[in-house]
């Protein structure tokens, strides 16, 4: 059942904006498809070195995250902490490290895909969930801007477009012949 989700912080939004429109609606997107399966999961946000990234905790506490969104130049990752504990009959999970894996979101079309959304709420079954006599959790849901790095690496749209055409035309150019005189 698809949940209403909270609008996301302005901060993040600023923090999108550095990718241009089509990354930033791609992350958007996937984080409302994780706010919907998980709505009572805190958005924890980071303005990162790499990636503008995004934790989802039930405790608030970073280290209880189930499912993690970083945000990339061409792309987006829909990462789940305990991935290699997840069922994956299709094998579309990715990562080769002890615990993590993801899914590389490149168009909104990937997230039509039903094993999307099995994966997150199979992260989500399997989170750790506040201890009910402590209250160890912060308010359900909600965001928090956990991060700003002072040194960031952010590609502009136009930056992006240009490399890769300047790449491409590179690519098919012959190499200058050099004559000695």
């Amino acid at each position: 059942m698809k949940h209403s989700v909270q609008p996301p912080r302005q901060e993040y939004i600023q923090f999108l904006s550095l990718f241009g429109p089509g990354i930033t609606q791609l992350a958007l997107a996937v984080r409302r498809l994780v706010l919907e399966e998980a709505p009572a999961s805190t958005e924890l946000i980071y303005d990162a070195y790499n990636a503008v990234a995004t934790g989802y905790s039930f405790t608030g506490r970073p280290s209880d995250a189930f499912v993690h969104i970083a945000v990339y130049a061409h792309w987006v990752n829909l990462g789940f902490n305990w991935g290699v504990d997840l069922p994956d009959p299709e094998g579309v999970l990715e990562g080769s490290g002890r615990r993590i894996r993801h899914i590389r979101i490149s168009q909104l079309a990937d997230l039509e895909k039903p094993m999307v959304r099995r994966l997150v709420k199979a992260a989500a079954a399997r989170a750790e969930r506040p201890h009910p006599k402590t209250g160890q959790a912060v308010t359900p849901g909600g965001s928090v801007v956990r991060a700003i790095y002072a040194r960031r690496r952010r590609p502009v749209e136009n930056q992006i477009r240009a490399s890769s055409t300047q790449k491409k035309k590179a690519a098919r150019q012959k190499p200058p012949i050099i004559r000695e005189s």
